[in-house]
């Protein structure tokens, strides 16, 4: 089964908890703080593999999480940290963060690696709190939380040309001959039913990666026949052959035809017709394939919505007439044609997943006596205090007052006694 489009939760390790530990040996009197730091949490990494071709084996799993990393120990010792989670994606897979609509990423290189969840940071030991003022500090941080979010894997092959047209008009023929790949041929519509690849050798050492299509036809971009899922394909192509059948075995108007592929075509994204498009006429070996294309180049030459009119290839896959001269342009096009990114994939490998966008904190009065209070760095703190010691809940108040906390509460109307609720913690506010 092809399958080139996933949702899945990505879950990284946690930090592991700092401790709270006193040096206790026998000639050692008033040791001082002996507590360790915790290890990061693995982080959730995709790394391209050659070997797959679709993304079949998340249709299975969709979840995906790392280990944690260890707990401090006495004696300043730090915890393990925990080894990332490698997932093996695709070459040509784009990711997609499904709650901003943000692209993280593109991997389109051989061993390439994408960290799309950061281990957190583990909590830091009692050891980094000490001071002239508090020389045996019982303060320890918990480990920071990993990123956890929930991504879309979209799968645009690499393939440097593309092949388009109606159903039947001979793409996995041109692509058996030209190429090793063996798709599936019959004299029926939509025979083809996912993308198929086949890499082409000319004789002067020349090769590139060709994709054939499964067929458009009229309102596709509509959700007609097979819509028009599979043409994120056609995305990353540089040069498209637009094959139409010259034959009149299906009583079309070849002409009519191009103009409806091409009008598909730019309903899904207008950038496609910038790309160079050679117009190849199929099925030349039929009696009434010569005279159809007089009519189609008549056509084409009168059109005035046409910038330019494009050249026709006359090509037969079953005798090989014009497959030569098709492979030759082709590859000339394509050594003069750069690589098309992917819209708004551009500098996302330098995006920081530590930088909150969002307001460090919010109150939400739901009832009275009960003010919520929520936000990322707010909740992040929180999370990182270890409330099994009375110095680090101090701690924690300190920090919250120091972002305005205390502040916005009495703005919002706390008075004493009204419960704070941070997550499923609640306590007591005392002005």
């Amino acid at each position: 089964m092809f399958v080139d489009q996933v949702k899945v939760d990505v879950k990284a390790g946690n930090g592991g908890n700092g401790m709270v530990a006193f040096r206790r040996e026998k000639f050692v009197p008033n040791g001082g703080p002996a507590g360790g730091d915790g290890g990061r949490g693995g982080s959730i990494v995709l790394k391209a593999d050659e070997g797959l071709r679709t993304l079949m084996d998340f249709r299975y799993t969709r979840k995906f999480k790392a280990e944690s990393g260890g707990n401090g120990m006495i004696k300043q010792m730090t915890g393990r940290s925990a080894k990332d989670r490698i997932i093996d994606v695709p070459l040509g897979t784009v990711v997609t963060d499904l709650e901003t609509g943000k692209l993280i990423g593109d991997i389109t290189e051989k061993n390439q690696k994408l960290v799309i969840a950061k281990g957190g940071r583990g909590g830091r030991g009692n050891i980094h709190f000490a001071s002239p003022k508090n020389p045996a500090p019982e303060i320890a941080e918990n480990g920071e939380p990993g990123d956890e979010l929930s991504i879309r894997l979209e799968l645009k092959v690499l393939a440097d040309v593309g092949l388009v047209g109606f159903p039947s008009v001979g793409k996995s023929t041109l692509l058996s001959v030209v190429t090793s790949a063996k798709p599936k041929i019959a004299a029926y519509h939509f025979t083809t039913l996912v993308p198929n690849l086949g890499m082409v050798r000319l004789d002067d050492g020349r090769d590139f990666v060709m994709a054939d299509l499964p067929g458009l036809i009229e309102g596709a971009a509509n959700g007609v026949g097979l819509g028009i899922q599979f043409l994120r394909h056609i995305e990353r192509t540089r040069v498209i052959l637009h094959l139409i059948d010259m034959s009149g075995v299906e009583e079309n108007d070849p002409f009519e035809d191009y103009l409806k592929i091409n009008h598909e075509l730019t309903s899904y994204d207008p950038d496609l017709l910038k790309r160079p498009q050679i117009v190849v006429a199929t099925k030349m070996d039929m009696p009434d394939s010569a005279d159809n294309l007089a009519k189609f180049e008549a056509k084409l030459k009168t059109d005035q919505t046409l910038a330019e009119t494009p050249k026709i290839y006359p090509i037969s896959s079953i005798t090989q007439q014009g497959i030569k001269a098709l492979l030759a342009q082709t590859a000339d096009l394509l050594d003069t044609t750069p690589q098309f990114p992917i819209k708004g994939v551009d500098d996302v490998e330098h995006r920081d997943y530590t930088t909150a966008t969002n307001p460090d904190f919010t109150v939400d009065n739901p009832e009275p006596g009960l003010f919520v209070l929520s936000g990322e760095k707010l909740e992040r703190l929180f999370k990182m205090t270890n409330l099994d010691h009375e110095e680090s809940i101090m701690r924690f108040a300190r920090q919250i007052r120091g972002m305005g906390v205390d502040d916005a509460l009495r703005a919002e109307g706390a008075k004493n006694d009204d419960t704070i609720q941070i997550l499923d913690y609640s306590f007591q506010f005392m002005d």
